[in-house]
Formats: C-alpha cells, structure tokens, sequence
C-alpha cells in the first residue's frame, strides 16, 4: 500500500488512473479534503490536500513510483510504501492478479 498527497481532487484522479491503466495499481482511493503542516524550504507550511491510499504490489512498486513521479506537479512528491502484513486473502489475490503484467506489455 503507497500513501501518496496531491494538490488537488483532478491531479488524484489522473494519476490514479494512470496508475490502474498502467496496472501498476488495483484500486486507488481519493480521500478528499486533508491538511497538511510541513516545511518546506524553510518555511512552515499549512495547505490544504488530497490522500492517495493505492494498492499495489511489492512487484509492481517502483513501477508505481515510477508512474507517480512522472505525473505528479510536486518537486518531491510524497510517496510512502506501507508493508501489508495481513488481509482478506480473496482481496490480496484479486490486488496481486488486478496488476500482473499481460505477456509482452510492459
């Protein structure tokens, strides 16, 4: 699972759906409307942001970090992989077969 923050609700539907067309996700969800307090080149900063949660593989990982650096307007775009230690077994399967790459596509 990557943990990733957009500027705003159309950038996070445009990489999200990259990502899925790509299959380098199964399912990306958008959670609307989060704050964020940071620094940034030396100053605090307070905006407002959406939450990427996608779900991926360990496989397809730096295929969708990848993807997420090509696409996002940030210069360093937050980009977090969260080790999935249990599940619903049917759901990590359905996650695993949603990005396996078809033979020749790359």
């Amino acid at each position: 699972m990557v943990l990733c923050t957009v500027s705003s609700e159309e950038e996070g539907r445009a990489i999200a759906a990259t990502l899925v067309e790509r299959r380098h996700a199964a399912c990306v969800n958008l959670i609307p409307s989060i704050r964020s307090v940071f620094r940034w080149e030396g100053k605090v900063c307070d905006e407002t942001e959406q939450l990427l949660i996608i779900k991926t593989t360990q496989s397809s990982l730096a295929d969708a970090k990848r993807t997420i650096q090509e696409t996002h307007s940030y210069e360093l775009p937050e980009i977090l992989a969260l080790a999935v230690s249990d599940g619903d077994r049917r759901y990590l399967e359905w996650v695993t077969a949603a990005v396996l790459q078809e033979p020749g596509r790359r």
